[in-house]
């Protein structure tokens, strides 16, 4: 009864997405369930075959498979939009509890200087500290992390706000409950649960970053199964392999739909 009722609340577009997801944690954690050969096992004679029985994505210029490199390279490529999205969570909530709850100059400050951050697209900001700090994959979890933590903050501080503006935090006070035990248990409670919603969409929007990186060769480099990287690799057989810049751009979409999905889903509360 109670999954036949979660089911309808999640509807059809939900459990697909679900799906995905769980899919998509089981490459990350097992990939060799899904996929148990060598992502990197070079086999010159199969090199450009196109999707067969034996190869179901195909293989790319040195005969490695390419499903197995899709699937391996869900760990790379979701590990990194994971830890990038981690940075700009961890930023955006040191700067967003400042602000919200700092004096007027304090949040003056910041939200002056995060406004500005903000009106820069993420993408020219991610490429702005990938130019200052290298390329590399680790410069590109710490790029994208601060090019989206100011985004992150602008919410916080908005939610924050709203919480220590709310009803019960006044009643609290009013009950002479001390201020930090109002912020442990009224302001940091109903302000981290609905990130929950936020930091599934901050993933699925990492992923698409990090592989844009990459693509630029700016991120993770060959031989390396992330699918950025493979776009990159695939986009000079275009003409004549397309399965070596489909698949991994498949995985790319369908992981960030399904990610975006259920996180509109958690912050409508499961609505349709």
């Amino acid at each position: 009864m109670r999954a036949a009722a979660r089911g309808r609340a999640l509807g059809v577009s939900g459990i697909l997405a679900t799906l995905v997801a769980v899919l998509i944690g089981v490459a990350v954690v097992a990939p060799g369930l899904l996929a148990p050969g060598d992502p990197l096992a070079v086999s010159p004679a199969e090199g450009f075959q196109a999707p067969s029985p034996a190869h179901p994505f195909g293989t790319d210029e040195s005969g490695r498979d390419v499903l197995t490199r899709v699937v391996h390279g869900a760990a790379a490529s979701a590990g990194i939009g994971l830890a990038a999205t981690a940075i700009g969570i961890g930023l955006g909530l040191l700067i967003g509890f400042a602000s919200g709850l700092g004096t007027r100059l304090v949040d003056g400050a910041l939200s002056r200087v995060v406004e500005v951050l903000y009106a820069l697209p993420t993408l020219v900001m991610a490429l702005l500290f990938v130019a200052v700090l290298g390329p590399g994959p680790r410069s590109s979890i710490l790029a994208i992390g601060l090019a989206t933590a100011p985004g992150y903050a602008r919410m916080i501080r908005a939610r924050v706000r709203q919480v220590a503006g709310s009803d019960y935090v006044s009643y609290a006070r009013h009950e002479g409950v001390s201020a930090p035990t109002v912020f442990a248990r009224h302001v940091v409670p109903n302000t981290l649960w609905p990130l929950i919603a936020m930091i599934t969409l901050g993933i699925g929007q990492a992923i698409v970053w990090v592989s844009a990186l990459s693509f630029l060769g700016l991120g993770a480099e060959p031989p390396s199964p992330e699918w950025g990287s493979m776009l990159n690799a695939g986009r000079v057989y275009l003409g004549t392999a397309w399965w070596m810049t489909f698949f991994p751009g498949l995985a790319i979409v369908v992981t960030a739909t399904a990610l975006t999905v259920l996180g509109r889903r958690l912050s409508s509360g499961g609505t349709r």
